[in-house]
């Protein structure tokens, strides 16, 4: 199975010259734990929940007034869509990083998380019984999982 099989493909993103408040909300709206930065079309690094932590609430540092760009990882570690899914979790553990950006010809076309890998690789067929009475009782998953669920459990 390839990345882009599961990976989502609508990646939300941000500025590098928005605040990092503007971006926080952008993540609560979104109920996601990154961003990718991106300026005119090319993708320039990736904030994380984990940059603000550190780089923000710890130092304090105001979230209003420090802008993306100095908080973001710059050093993009990206897949591709035609990535089979062992390899990009090969590759997300070596580089100890839990969000791979799937970029192709420098433009930004996916996004796959460590979690989205575990939760497509461990689906046993007991689980896709319970997901499925689930769903015939009413049951909607949690949008973050609903593209997995339903490439999986028909």
């Amino acid at each position: 199975m390839e990345i882009e099989d599961i990976m989502v493909n609508k990646v939300i993103t941000v500025e590098p010259t928005a605040t990092v408040k503007e971006a926080a909300r952008l993540m609560n709206k979104y109920e996601i734990g990154c961003l990718i930065v991106v300026s005119r079309g090319k993708v320039l690094g990736i904030m994380t929940e984990r940059d603000l932590l550190k780089k923000v609430v710890e130092l304090p540092r105001n979230p209003a007034r420090v802008k993306v760009q100095e908080i973001m990882s710059k050093r993009l570690v990206a897949g591709t869509r035609k990535m089979e899914i062992p390899d990009a979790a090969r590759l997300m553990l070596s580089k100890k990083i839990k969000k791979l950006p799937i970029v192709e010809d420098g433009k930004l076309v996916g996004l796959i998380t460590l979690t989205d890998i575990a939760r497509t690789t461990r689906i046993e067929p007991q689980m896709i019984g319970v997901i499925k009475e689930l769903r015939k009782n009413g049951w909607l998953p949690p949008k973050h999982m609903k593209k997995v669920l339903d490439f999986y459990v028909v």
